[in-house]
């Protein structure tokens, strides 16, 4: 069962019609009252300016049992809305919990619970895309910060220049290449691809971007940095080392060999 906190402070209305480009943040959250403040407050202060856009940004409340629940609502804030499941969803359920309401037209930026959007990543994925029309998903690099935000030297995530989505997806299945939450894509790219898989239980944004390049669409490379990533003693990804990284890529593979397979790409 999913309830909508919808705050009467919130300004945009994400069905209305407009002209403007927009973009809406996602962010699934399960226990991170430690964290989530700060990751809505990064969203809070990002300048558009010059750029005539807007965005906004949803959380989906995922059966938190500490203070979670009791400090959204006691902290309504414009462009900011949240829903919450009662059950503990999976990432992919979660994540598509919250994109099925935002516009058809929106331009995504999946941001987790316990990260940092810089205050310019959503101008300039914007500046990208009118520079890039016609190209529906966009990847920069992050930095990775320790759990009090001290920037940790050699841990960036960095983006390629790729010169096919074939040669993309032969890096990535290689161990060569990641992708990790540094991207923006369109409303309409999710919807063809049939977004977030609600069955896997971890990796389901590499699944989505590998389905992103097997639909023929290779990524804008952004020179931008669009988020801090923290790394502490309660992530997510804490033991997901090399070992399991190639036993998620080998499920992945399995899903979609026949296309890998006829373009040459070998299971990892």
């Amino acid at each position: 069962m999913f309830t909508r906190g919808l705050h009467t402070k919130q300004l945009f209305c994400p069905f209305c019609e407009r002209e403007a480009m927009h973009f809406t943040v996602i962010t699934p959250t399960h226990n991170r009252e430690q964290f989530l403040p700060e990751a809505i407050a990064s969203v809070q202060a990002s300048v558009t300016a010059p750029l005539d856009i807007t965005f906004d940004h949803l959380i989906c409340e995922n059966a938190c049992t500490d203070g979670t629940p009791a400090w959204l609502t006691a902290h309504p804030q414009e462009r900011l809305r949240y829903e919450s499941s009662a059950t503990k969803l999976l990432p992919g359920p979660a994540r598509n919990l919250l994109v099925r309401t935002t516009a058809p037209d929106a331009w995504l930026v999946p941001l987790d619970d316990d990260d940092l959007l810089l205050q310019r990543a959503i101008y300039h994925y914007a500046a990208q895309v009118q520079a890039n029309p016609g190209r529906p998903w966009l990847v920069a690099d992050f930095l990775r910060v320790d759990e009090e935000r001290r920037y940790l030297p050699s841990e960036d995530y960095y983006a390629w220049q790729f010169e096919t989505p074939t040669d993309m997806l032969r890096a990535i299945f290689r161990a060569e290449h990641f992708i990790q939450g540094n991207v923006c894509y369109s409303r309409q790219l999710f919807d063809e691809v049939g977004g977030y898989d609600e069955e896997l239980r971890m990796a389901e944004d590499l699944d989505l971007y590998v389905r992103f390049l097997l639909a023929g669409h290779l990524p804008v490379i952004c020179p931008h940095i669009s988020h801090l990533h923290r790394f502490h003693r309660a992530n997510v990804s804490i033991g997901v080392d090399a070992a399991k990284h190639g036993a998620d890529l080998q499920v992945i593979y399995d899903k979609y060999a026949d296309q890998l397979q006829k373009l040459g790409i070998e299971r990892p």
